[in-house]
This record gives C-alpha cells, sequence and structure tokens, in this order.
C-alpha cells in the first residue's frame, strides 16, 4: 500500500510537492576567495526543508566535475564556475529561471 502525501494529497510516488516548491525558490549565485586564494562557487536561497539539497549538490558537482559540500542551506562548489552555466543546470533540475540572481 502507498503512501499518501499530507500536502499535495497525492501518493508518494506521484508527489508534486518538490517540483512546486523549486519554482518559489529564489536562488543567489556568488564566488567567494576561501583560505590560500581559493574560489568557491556559492548558491543560496534553496530551502532544504521543501528540496533535497544534498541530491541537488550531488547532480551539480557531477555536472562540473569538482567536489563541494552543503553547509548551512549553502550548496558550495570548488573552483570558479561560469554563473550562467550554473543557472542553466539548476533550470534543468527544474528551478525557475527568473528567481535567480
Amino acid at each position: 500500500m502507498t503512501e499518501i502525501c499530507s500536502t499535495c494529497g497525492l501518493p508518494d510516488d506521484l508527489c508534486v510537492c518538490e517540483t512546486i516548491a523549486k519554482e518559489d525558490q529564489s536562488i543567489r549565485i556568488k564566488k567567494e576567495k576561501k583560505r590560500y586564494g581559493k574560489i568557491m562557487t556559492l548558491i543560496e536561497g534553496i530551502d532544504k526543508t521543501k528540496i533535497d539539497i544534498k541530491d541537488v549538490s550531488k547532480k551539480l558537482k557531477s555536472k562540473f566535475a569538482c567536489g563541494g559540500t552543503v553547509k548551512d542551506s549553502i550548496i558550495e562548489l570548488q573552483g570558479d564556475h561560469n554563473v550562467e552555466k550554473i543557472k542553466e543546470e539548476l533550470v534543468k533540475l527544474g528551478f525557475n529561471k527568473d528567481s535567480m540572481a
């Protein structure tokens, strides 16, 4: 017997809550210089209570062939990555293009 989502009322395998939540995020992408002059690309504004942020991080790290981590709802990617390419990849993952700065 499948479980029913308490938010959308659909079975868990058909649940659309995460898809809807991805469209409502306000995402900021910036670069920051860390220890020893290393550049980190930071992605902020993803609500970890509604979206599996570790899965998003894993997909971005795989796509950009880099290391990284998730700290305090911020995805940190190692290296100086092109912001436009990150935006394109987030759109492919279901995020709204207009909500990114």
